[in-house]
């Protein structure tokens, strides 16, 4: 297995450099898809494009064996900032684990799936795979992500990302200001009054945002403002007291200048990440002896761990894990150019290939574990499906809601 991997590794490094040479956002990781996909199949895996009806989602899989593990790989990158979470990096490792078990799945009693995941920032491409199917039949998954250091546990904020678009009426501003209703004005309300809400929040809870849009011309009343707003919490049900107060500052906003407001979800809430144990302790041990050093300080550099992902949508229904891969890239941290720029640096490519083993080691671990496997595949083992229970089901149905 060890072997498989550094066969590979030359490919490995060429898919994550490729990846992050063109970068693709949410729902238009159409290179990525293909690559990553073309890998998998180079590998021996049966490969199906189009999973859960996403264009940039697949499905690669191997081994016929009784416990059924899925490692999930991510490829969209940030708008304006490229690969600055290292989603190349997750790419490649996902192949590289791949690459480590295609040959001895059968013989390990596993059936393997890789799962290619479009649109993690803030798509959500996870949450509809798992309400589409397509995790049905999975008994456990897992990935890993890179960040500043290596970190086990994840640890991330329940989020709903919110589109927040104001009505107006325009007017000249100079000749005929009294008879404009200005939605630029609406953000600002808004936004004051989320500064002063934050005073009252938990220090569990984050509400951050921006103006995708303020107006069409200085000398025109704005009709029209668009914004993205992102508001985070410990789990699913703070996040549900939590986020009414969010939209109540923005009918604020509505309501002092007398525009219309319309909030609409880009997608379903991110779930809280409920980490497997057993699989955690698998996946320390393989990564410590690669001579990985997990940092649990709660220092700046392990922060990362915090960061919302919709694979804790996944870890609701399944047994799941999503550990951090240090690469070295302090002072930079993730969703900043420096970190992107880190992320195709010798300490990256390792990352690719010690994520790749920690996981590959980790699936034979719970294979040999004649009592992890009997949990993992007993039945009801798993939680209530993600389509019989709603699983990252918000508040609001993902219709737009208006008022004003």
């Amino acid at each position: 297995m060890r072997e498989a991997v550094a066969k590979a590794a030359p490919e490995l490094l060429a898919l994550s450099h490729r990846i992050h040479a063109n970068p693709e956002v949410a729902w238009e990781e159409e290179k990525a898809a293909r690559w990553t996909a073309y890998a998998l199949d180079d590998l021996g895996y049966d490969v199906v494009t189009g999973t859960a009806g996403l264009p940039t989602a697949f499905t690669a899989t191997v081994g016929s064996g009784p416990l059924h593990l899925a490692i999930c790989a991510e490829y969209d990158a940030l708008p304006g900032l490229g690969h600055a979470c290292g989603h190349n990096v997750i790419a490649a490792a996902a192949v590289g684990a791949a690459a480590g078990l295609a040959q001895v799945a059968d013989e390990l009693g596993l059936k393997i799936s890789v799962f290619g995941t479009p649109a993690e920032e803030g798509g959500g491409g996870k949450i509809l795979m798992l309400e589409r199917g397509a995790f049905d039949g999975v008994h456990a998954a897992m990935m890993v992500h890179p960040g500043p250091a290596d970190v086990a546990e994840a640890d991330p904020y329940a989020v709903a990302h919110l589109k927040v678009r104001y009505h107006g009426k325009a007017a000249h501003a100079a000749a005929y200001p009294e008879r404009g209703r200005n939605a630029a004005d609406a953000f600002t309300v808004a936004q004051v009054a989320i500064g002063l809400l934050r005073q009252q929040l938990p220090s569990t809870t984050r509400v951050h945002g921006m103006v995708t849009r303020g107006g069409e011309a200085p000398n025109a009343i704005p009709e029209l403002t668009e914004g993205r707003w992102y508001v985070r919490a410990g789990n699913l049900e703070e996040l549900s007291a939590l986020q009414p107060r969010v939209e109540k500052c923005f009918e604020a906003g509505a309501l002092a200048s007398a525009c219309d407001l319309e909030i609409e979800p880009e997608s379903r809430p991110y779930s809280e990440f409920r980490n497997d144990a057993a699989m955690l302790a698998a996946y320390r041990q393989a990564a410590e002896s690669l001579g990985r050093t997990f940092d649990s300080s709660g220092s700046p550099a392990a922060r990362m761990n915090r960061a919302s992902t919709d694979m804790g949508n996944v870890s609701r229904v399944l047994p799941a894990i999503h550990p951090y891969l240090g690469i070295n890239s302090l002072p930079a941290v993730n969703h900043q150019r420096e970190f992107a720029a880190a992320c195709v640096t010798p300490d990256a490519d390792r990352a690719v290939l010690d994520g790749a083993l920690g996981m590959a080691l980790t699936a034979v671990a719970l294979a040999g574990d004649d009592r992890e496997r009997a949990r993992l595949t007993a039945p009801g083992s798993r939680r209530p499906s993600a389509r019989s229970r709603g699983a990252g089901a918000g508040r609001r149905p993902a219709s737009a809601r208006r008022c004003g």
